[in-house]
């Protein structure tokens, strides 16, 4: 008996793997995924301009980016949040501002910022002036169509819906107030995004970061990115898909892997330790998703000036560790500072054309050695038998500290307001160390504070609010003096309190002056569902608080055998031969890149 094969299905089956649960996963890749073969690198207007950014601020850091960092590769200039918004100010949102739009309830430049998207031009001059000095443009959009819209009940371009009929009024962006969600499944709520994206592919938009979408990953926000995928290559231009904010989901990692180039994998990241060094984990935990076309993004470098004019708050120990961990990592590189401002150091950071090789260039990324807060991570370079090796001191004063042996340990304090009053004799003691540990509730980075914190002896009483700390940190943020960690007046009862706000974890470490014997305080939650433990610990001079540690990989878990030489790649300077083991002194927060090149035994 002669059998008949279906031509179409065989060739899906040849070409297609099953994953489970139904799912199939085409084996040829996407053919976006070459428009960013390599992580991007750029610049984003958000973190000095936030919601401000001008046409003419745009124009001025355009010139700055061809001279300076567009030799070395950076390319693309993106627009941030609500340039549809005049009025917008800093890093906030009005949720009764006015924004532009046209009789389809598509956003459109605000000309009080953009005053040459008149008479429906949009963003094509400026995205014209971008293009002439060798960049690529980008805008930031929101998820969404605009609640004015529905509320107008504008009509949904080329269908014969209107804005209340593909809306989603209950998917609300929870920071942000300008949208609803799009019913994405209806084929005029899909048409809706064909509509944006062909007006932003007209404009000459050449990179499009979607806010709101990327974090919980449901079914609705899904089906948003799948709507965009299709409405961008319905377009034929070459647009990169950036998603954000994070953290993106993991388990969301095919997903998203096969509909943008790249997605955030933490919420907005600052220029704070504690943000830093949580994205060892976030980087090593999407490994598996981490790809040429489709990359993990840790979000922009908050480098140089930046915040309205403010110098980052990240040591150079720290910008080290930030840009070696990026190009490790393979996270695209979007510097956030003003490029008119950029001073020699920074210049030198974003532009090492060895370390920039790592970051677009490298193979086989991943951390092989985490050891609490020293951690190594590898990645092969192509065509040689060379590894590239980043060694990290993530490690903070206090982190050798045993909580468990501290003098005093509180019960879990839960829920906000809650509160535990504390009193330790610190009598001969040469240094307090304030501990703040998660309570286990699920939440992370609980909020607390220490109210009225002071010690007490025959010299008096000292506020610790009036002294400084050896050092001080937090699992987000900062910790702060008078305010809670993420930077809102410090209140009880509606009056300003003295106390220091904080993160779990946290640990604060203060010398004590002679002539004082009692420290006391209240250990209070600032967050809604926060969940603590405080603990206190007397150090009588016992405890080392080290500035370096030594971190060392062993050769041949990187799969090098005998010696090889080493290169730095920050100082352009070789090293010299090892044998078995590579070592530096680190200091901590600090970070080294190096290539490890065998030699024949």
């Amino acid at each position: 008996m002669q059998m008949k094969l279906n031509f179409k299905k065989l060739t899906f089956l040849v070409v297609a793997i099953v994953l489970g649960a139904g799912q199939v996963k085409a084996q040829t890749e996407p053919g976006y995924w070459k428009l960013a073969s390599k992580p991007v690198l750029g610049w984003n207007s958000w973190d000095v301009f936030g919601t401000t950014v001008t046409e003419q601020q745009i124009k001025e850091q355009a010139d700055a980016m061809a001279v300076n960092l567009l030799p070395s590769g950076y390319k693309y200039l993106t627009v941030d949040i609500q340039w549809y918004e005049p009025e917008s100010k800093g890093h906030s949102y009005d949720p009764n501002a006015v924004l532009t739009m046209d009789e389809y309830g598509r956003l459109t430049p605000g000309l009080k910022k953009f005053p040459s998207a008149a008479n429906g031009k949009g963003f094509k001059p400026l995205a014209d002036y971008v293009h002439a000095k060798g960049l690529k443009f980008g805008i930031h959009i929101m998820r969404g169509i605009p609640r004015q819209a529905v509320q107008k009940n504008l009509p949904v371009y080329g269908t014969q819906s209107k804005a209340q009929d593909v809306a989603l009024v209950n998917s609300k962006c929870p920071w942000n107030p300008d949208m609803y969600g799009v019913d994405a499944t209806k084929p005029d709520g899909a048409a809706y995004y064909q509509s944006i994206i062909k007006m932003y592919a007209d404009w000459g938009v050449d990179f499009i970061k979607v806010d709101d979408i990327s974090r919980p990953y449901d079914k609705i926000q899904q089906a948003e990115i799948e709507a965009i995928r299709q409405a961008i290559d319905k377009t034929g231009r070459s647009i990169v898909l950036s998603l954000s904010p994070g953290a993106t989901p993991v388990s969301a990692g095919q997903h998203v892997s096969w509909h943008a180039n790249m997605w955030r994998i933490t919420d907005d990241f600052w220029d704070r330790w504690g943000l830093l060094q949580a994205m060892f984990e976030r980087l090593n935990a999407w490994t598996p998703y981490r790809g040429n076309g489709h990359f993990p993004d840790a979000d922009m470098l908050p480098i140089g000036i930046i915040n309205f004019n403010q110098a980052t708050k990240f040591t150079k120990d720290e910008q080290y560790t930030l840009m070696s961990l990026w190009s490790i990592g393979r996270s695209p590189l979007i510097f956030g500072g003003d490029m008119t401002k950029l001073d020699a150091f920074t210049k030198a950071m974003l532009t090492n054309a060895e370390v920039l090789k790592v970051n677009q260039l490298s193979t086989n990324n991943r951390q092989v050695y985490r050891d609490k807060n020293l951690v190594v991570w590898t990645a092969d370079v192509p065509g040689s038998k060379d590894k590239y090796v980043a060694l990290f001191n993530a490690q903070s004063k206090g982190d050798n500290i045993d909580f468990s042996n501290a003098d005093y340990i509180s019960p879990v304090i839960a829920g906000e307001g809650s509160s535990q009053k504390v009193e330790v004799s610190i009598k001969n003691a040469k240094r307090l160390i304030l501990f703040v540990k998660d309570g286990g509730n699920g939440i992370n980075g609980d909020q607390a504070a220490w109210l009225n914190p002071e010690i007490k002896g025959p010299k008096g009483t000292l506020k610790l609010t009036e002294m400084k700390w050896i050092t001080a940190n937090a699992g987000r943020g900062e910790v702060r003096v008078n305010k809670t960690s993420d930077n809102r007046p410090l209140l009880i009862d509606g009056k300003q309190a003295d106390g220091i706000g904080t993160y779990a974890e946290s640990t604060i470490i203060y010398d004590l002056p002679e002539g004082y014997d009692t420290f006391s305080t209240t250990g209070m939650v600032t967050q809604a569902k926060g969940s603590v433990v405080f603990g206190v610990l007397v150090d009588k001079g016992v405890i080392q608080l080290a500035d370096k540690a030594e971190v060392s990989v062993d050769l041949s878990a990187i799969g090098i055998k005998g010696k090889a030489k080493v290169r730095d790649l920050w100082t352009s300077k070789d090293l010299g031969t090892f044998n078995g083991r590579f070592s530096r002194e680190i200091a901590q927060h600090g970070g080294g890149l190096y290539r490890v090149s065998p030699l024949k035994n």
